[in-house]
């Protein structure tokens, strides 16, 4: 049952904010300020011209004091937000100007501040999506890590911040808690773990086994259905935490942005989860919504919670390099698929569909041979380059790391005569580290989890297919559950060109067929793509690509240092081998309950797999 929103909305009134409690659990706190926190002021009043200006209260403390800006966030890219920073400047406690001296790209120093000090800065808020920073006209949404400094060395202290200059009519919509105008965090890791949406959104709610569930929209009113949306994440939500057997929250907020732009993507948080997909995908692909709400929404255990050892401390000033990204990415779309599996969402034929795709995409990857998902784990930093992206040169952790999860889920049910699966192993792992404020070892924690459940001796495994690029045999593990992978040449369009895209960012041309029409019609490598047919190319441009025809003309708005262009020309064909999961023939009833049990995401020995 959809409730109208009540408690949470935060209306702006003149002369500033008015509050209603917002508590978490673990984000608890007090009405009177801690003496030693650190308190942030945000002033939005130049959102005409993007610009926020944001001044720090530091404490009395050291006569010396350093702040930084983190150079990465949400996403595994080094991508420097001090380039947006303007104007630093510090005064004292009694108002006199200190000294400031830019020590490096992020960092500044300030001498006399004993006593206590107030560091003030501008920046530039400008980047839309769920990885970005903007404030504009329209609405604000931050990922405050990208606009707040901090005190080094202070990282742990309560932190509050305060936003001003609002427009009239707008509201806000976190997870963090607010005490009386401010909003508090027990330390500057939480602060910015917690987005920020302000502005006209829209939204629902939804109680589900006891934690209640806050739905947040800033869209076009026209370009999506609330009613479908907040159903479609109830049933997402029902399913995970049935199946974890766990809630470790009261309550939680989905942002959900649908720009008629390029953007696409989600961003996991403790407390919530932030996700854009293009308004056309929501309107032609509702399961693009599905798929995205239930990937980010499992996160909240696995990465959030259950995280490798190598991504903490979180260092801000450089990269956390981590070979268990395959697990924490990749293996989080193989529950995503179970979810809503169990959700209704996603049905056996759709599910198997998907998974021939993904073998595919992993198959016609050369690089599948050279590197490993620890290694893809380990280079996700590049994924910015886009060298770095060709198939000749990397593969997806997301990708294999799926099929991996996929793969080692039959693995331990094959060994455990279907009495344990993937989900004991993420039970187990919630019970260990998570819950014992433990990070688990890498690929080695996974491995240690699965072994546990099983009782088996999984070296191999990890060897071979986490550590290794040996080829995976997709039948041995297919075969306890009947199935098998039929593989068949096919002619499909060609239209010329490999694009790709780095997160919510349009793709662009990082291959060109030598001799092509599409060379001929003037596309070069580097070109991004703005538009395939008229439509906007955002995170489905792939599957519009894939679903021309030979022979078809293909209409594309491209950007390169030259300004937009309009091309145009005819699509080619070519040969390729598809990769299908299909029934193998006589299927026992043994491999039936595998099956069934399978699909659902259970062991058989909840009784509840019968053929």
């Amino acid at each position: 049952m959809i409730k109208p929103s009540r408690t949470w909305l935060l209306p702006v009134l003149l002369g500033g904010m008015c509050l209603r409690p917002l508590c978490l659990r673990g984000q608890e706190g007090s009405a009177a300020a801690a003496p030693s926190a650190i308190r942030y002021t945000v002033s939005l009043a130049g959102f005409q011209d993007h610009l926020l200006h944001v001044r720090i209260e530091l404490p009395p403390g050291d006569a010396q004091r350093h702040v930084q800006l983190p150079v990465w966030n949400a996403l595994y890219q080094v991508r420097d937000f001090s380039q947006h920073v303007n104007k630093v400047a510090a005064t004292g406690r009694a108002g006199e100007t200190l000294k400031v001296q830019k020590l490096d790209k992020t960092t500044w120093q300030f001498d006399g501040t004993k006593d206590g000090a107030s560091v003030e800065y501008e920046v530039l808020a400008d980047q839309p999506g769920p990885y970005g920073a903007q404030l504009n006209a329209h609405h604000a949404f931050f990922n405050l890590a990208e606009v707040l400094m901090y005190p080094v060395g202070g990282r742990a202290t309560e932190t509050r911040v305060r936003f001003t200059g609002t427009p009239a009519g707008w509201k806000f919509a976190t997870p963090l808690t607010n005490a009386g105008d401010e909003f508090t965090a027990a330390n500057y890791d939480q602060l910015v773990d917690s987005p920020v949406e302000i502005g006209t959104f829209q939204e629902s709610d939804f109680d589900e086994a006891g934690g209640h569930y806050r739905v947040v929209v800033d869209a076009d009113r026209s370009d999506y259905d609330m009613g479908r949306l907040v159903a479609d994440a109830h049933h997402i939500v029902a399913a995970a935490t049935t199946w974890m057997e766990d809630r470790p929250f009261q309550q939680y907020v989905f942002f959900y942005h649908f720009p008629r732009g390029p953007g696409g993507g989600g961003m996991e948080h403790a407390y919530s989860t932030a996700i854009e997909v293009n308004a056309q995908d929501v309107k032609d692909n509702p399961q693009s919504f599905d798929d995205v709400t239930a990937h980010e929404f499992f996160h909240l255990w696995n990465v959030k919670r259950i995280r490798p050892q190598t991504l903490e401390p979180i260092d801000y000033t450089r990269e956390n390099y981590t070979r268990a990204l395959w697990f924490s990415e990749g293996v989080t779309s193989t529950v995503e698929d179970i979810i809503l599996l169990r959700a209704g969402l996603l049905d056996e034929r759709g599910y198997l569909l998907r998974l021939g795709q993904q073998i595919a995409e992993l198959e016609r990857r050369p690089a599948h041979l050279t590197q490993s998902a620890e290694e893809s784990s380990l280079d996700a930093w590049l994924e910015k380059y886009a060298y770095y992206r060709q198939p000749e040169r990397s593969i997806s952790y997301y990708n294999k790391g799926e099929l991996l999860g996929v793969a080692l889920d039959l693995a331990i049910r094959d060994a455990s005569q279907g009495t344990a699966s993937l989900r004991e192993v993420f039970q187990w792992m919630n019970q260990t580290f998570a819950k014992q404020g433990k990070f688990f070892p890498d690929s080695a924690g996974v491995r240690q989890a699965a072994e546990a459940v099983s009782h088996t001796d999984l070296a191999t495994f990890f060897r071979k297919y986490v550590a290794g690029v040996e080829e995976i045999p997709w039948d041995d593990f297919f075969a306890t559950v009947g199935l098998h992978v039929v593989r068949k040449s096919v002619i499909v369009a060609e239209p010329g060109f490999t694009a790709a895209r780095n997160f919510d960012a349009s793709p662009s041309v990082i291959r060109l067929r030598s001799g092509s029409d599409a060379e001929k019609a003037g596309l070069a490598v580097g070109d991004v793509i703005l538009e395939i047919n008229g439509i906007v190319a955002a995170g489905d441009f792939q599957r519009r690509l894939e679903e021309l025809h030979p022979g078809e003309m293909i209409h594309l708005r491209v950007r390169n240092s030259r300004g937009e262009h309009m091309l145009q020309w005819r699509i080619g064909s070519r040969e390729q081998v598809e990769y299908a999961v299909k029934d193998v023939d006589n299927i026992t009833a043994q491999q039936k309950a595998r099956r069934a049990a399978w699909l659902r995401g259970e062991s058989q020995s909840t009784g509840d797999a019968r053929p």
